[in-house]
């Protein structure tokens, strides 16, 4: 058979679907945002963007041979900073922050500049690539990553070329991104999964086509996210909702049903999901 965008689209959601199978722990974060990306472009290669990341990876492990970077958090983050950043040009993108580019896995390794979130993707894994401890954080409204060796912790922002935050500064940005009477919580500092951060990078390119009433690309993002989070209540419900607005109603039906089956039984949506549900099931009668 020749190869074709529906072949070829066909190929990256049974891929996402495996990574739905995996344990947390097992997720490659950048080939997963890759085959998200690529839903987009299904004709394009990912090869060169593989590429792109053995490279990242490759170049980390020789400038940390050459810095004590096994023995020094410090260490490693300079030497992450300086691949990334300073080899490469990775930056965050303050001039056209709100482009899906910036989310955009492909985009980003292309121009060089992205979300707080796709650049701390590319971050971590190349942490991650090294055996190095790294987690993304629950910080809200702005990712942020952190890396441990041994005792030590210490607080990364991808954003801001691998810029390290303390207490006061986290305290600063927190105001800038939630409110002048937000105060930082412990919950803030907590890690998550990798699950979790592909969600949010999807969930930014889900809101601006939200935001400039795209609907239709709103529900297909939603979509490929139940690909590799199938577990996900609330993407569920919000197919189910997207699917009822645009008269898919037993798209909707379906999609609520599974929101019902998944979600934890004190869900504050559970309640509107059955009445909604109730009338599709009218409706289609």
């Amino acid at each position: 058979m020749s190869w074709s965008p529906a072949a070829g689209r066909q190929a990256l959601e049974i891929a996402l679907r495996q990574v739905g199978g995996h344990a947390d722990g097992e997720i490659d974060l950048a080939e997963t945002a890759l085959l998200l990306a690529a839903l987009e472009r299904p004709m394009v290669s990912l090869d060169r963007y593989r590429h792109h990341l053995s490279l990242l990876r490759r170049d980390v492990a020789e400038q940390a041979a050459r810095c004590g970077a096994e023995t020094d958090l410090a260490a490693r983050v300079a030497t992450l900073n300086a691949v990334l950043f300073d080899r490469y040009g990775y930056g965050g993108d303050q001039e056209t922050y709100d482009e899906l580019d910036n989310a955009d896995l492909m985009r980003v390794i292309d121009r060089r500049r992205g979300l707080p979130v796709a650049l701390g993707i590319l971050y971590l894994q190349t942490a991650l690539s090294q055996g190095w401890a790294a987690s993304g954080l629950a910080f809200p409204g702005h990712f942020l990553l952190r890396l441990d060796l041994g005792p030590e912790r210490t607080i990364v922002d991808p954003f801001y070329a691998g810029k390290t935050r303390g207490p006061a500064e986290l305290r600063e940005l927190l105001k800038t991104v939630a409110g002048q009477d937000a105060e930082l919580a412990p919950g803030f500092y907590a890690t998550v999964e990798r699950r979790a951060i592909l969600l949010r990078l999807q969930n930014n390119i889900k809101l601006r086509l939200l935001r400039d009433h795209r609907p239709e690309d709103a529900l297909a993002r939603i979509e490929a996210m139940l690909l590799f989070a199938p577990r996900e209540a609330g993407a569920w419900r919000e197919a189910g909702l997207l699917h009822s607005h645009l008269g898919n109603l037993r798209a909707g039906m379906l999609a609520l049903e599974n929101f019902l089956e998944v979600a934890p039984s004190g869900d504050a949506g559970r309640g509107d999901a059955m009445v909604l549900l109730a009338d599709l099931r009218l409706r289609m009668n």
